[in-house]
């Protein structure tokens, strides 16, 4: 199996490279993060291979670092997504970024990608939440409070708390961390305002 390719790049496509190496021009398909910061034909460039071999076609995919290309390969692991659906993924989030959003259950931030509904962005977050905590580089403990509400669930202050720091321009798995710590320090019969102010407090620490 090829697992490494260093050449020149002789052309792109729409979704792939063309990497001359010793005069033999592989074809290699890159997300479009990938594609944007290969440098101009002619140039040297190394990528790290993902070969997938078929009874009718042996494809070559592309990354610019083993990081990427074990996402890649973690995200198939999910039902519902493939190769194509995997490149998209990481061709919207960086690495680290899908660590982040995956740590935070953030499932808005993995559906941007195009092709990616509600529900397979829902099933990623949700069956590699174990996986990728420790890639992340947010602080374990907001990973931790921020599968500690349940939003449907939640007393109605709690909900109405989130809902005020979202709003507020806090992305939902912080402000849902935020408010979990405000609700445990403030106990079961805390308002919606005293909640919102224990929250922004928690949030700027």
């Amino acid at each position: 199996m090829i697992g490494k390719l260093k050449g020149l790049i002789d052309s792109y496509g729409d979704d792939f490279v063309i990497l001359d190496v010793g005069g033999v021009g592989y074809q290699v398909h890159c997300s479009a993060r990938t594609l944007q910061a290969l440098p101009s034909p002619g140039e040297a460039a190394m990528l790290s291979i993902e070969t997938y071999v078929r009874e009718d076609q042996i494809k070559l995919f592309g990354f610019r670092t083993d990081a990427e290309r074990e996402w890649f390969r973690l995200l198939q692991t999910v039902q519902g997504v493939g190769a194509k659906v995997a490149l998209a993924v990481l061709g919207t989030l960086p690495p680290a970024d899908l660590a982040n959003a995956i740590a935070l259950r953030d499932k808005a931030a993995v559906a941007r990608t195009p092709g990616v509904g509600p529900k397979v962005a829902e099933r990623i977050v949700t069956e590699l939440k174990d996986k990728a905590p420790q890639l992340a580089s947010v602080d374990p403990t907001v990973v931790r409070l921020s599968g500690a509400i349940d939003e449907a669930r939640a007393p109605q202050p709690v909900a109405d708390a989130i809902s005020a720091l979202v709003n507020l321009g806090y992305g939902q798995p912080q402000a849902a961390a935020a408010i979990a710590a405000a609700a445990r320090a403030a106990g079961e019969k805390a308002e919606t305002a005293q909640l919102i102010r224990l929250g922004l407090k928690e949030l700027a620490k």
